[in-house]
């Protein structure tokens, strides 16, 4: 189960993180992000549907093709858990060697919205490294959360993708 669990998460992860390395790291001063929320829950999403072929790999060969809700969600929220922690790093490398000023960019975009007070609670807020990943880590959880309930509730259905024997 480790195996399927570090390897699941790790390419969950990899899915997530490479376009968000590739898109921040590339941005100057100066430059505009783009993109959107949407994008950025989309790739989540997509990141994430390891954790459905994780569980049900760990279903079908671990288990005889059989699996209760609990142990199913605990899988799915140990791989979650793996592909998030590969989100905060990556993050974190993204705020620590990219040339953009993300803090910055963000306060701005707060005052223009005429939210001064707030940005300057944000800067300050964000400049602590417990708020930061956990706020980070907040992002991605709770998708994988959902994913692993969602996958945990059709997976324990023995008749739901069943696993093929070789012919």
């Amino acid at each position: 189960m480790i195996r399927i669990i570090s390897v699941y998460g790790l390419v969950a992860g990899i899915i997530v993180t490479t376009p968000m390395l590739w898109h921040w790291l590339r941005l100057q001063p100066g430059d505009e992000p783009f993109g959107s929320m949407l994008v950025g829950y989309l790739t989540m999403i997509v990141a994430l549907t390891m954790v459905f072929l994780g569980v049900k790999r760990h279903r079908d060969r671990a288990l005889g093709g059989v699996i209760r809700f609990l142990p199913a969600f605990g899988v799915g929220l140990a791989i979650s858990t793996v592909a998030s922690a590969l989100y905060v790093i990556a993050w974190e490398i993204c705020l620590s060697f990219g040339s953009f000023d993300f803090v910055a960019h963000y306060s701005k975009v707060m005052i223009d919205a005429g939210q001064a007070a707030q940005a300057e609670s944000f800067r300050t807020m964000y400049a602590n490294p417990l708020i930061r990943v956990s706020m980070t880590f907040a992002e991605i959880f709770p998708v994988g959360i959902l994913i692993s309930a969602i996958s945990a509730a059709v997976l324990r259905n023995s008749r739901a993708l069943p696993a093929r024997t070789p012919s």
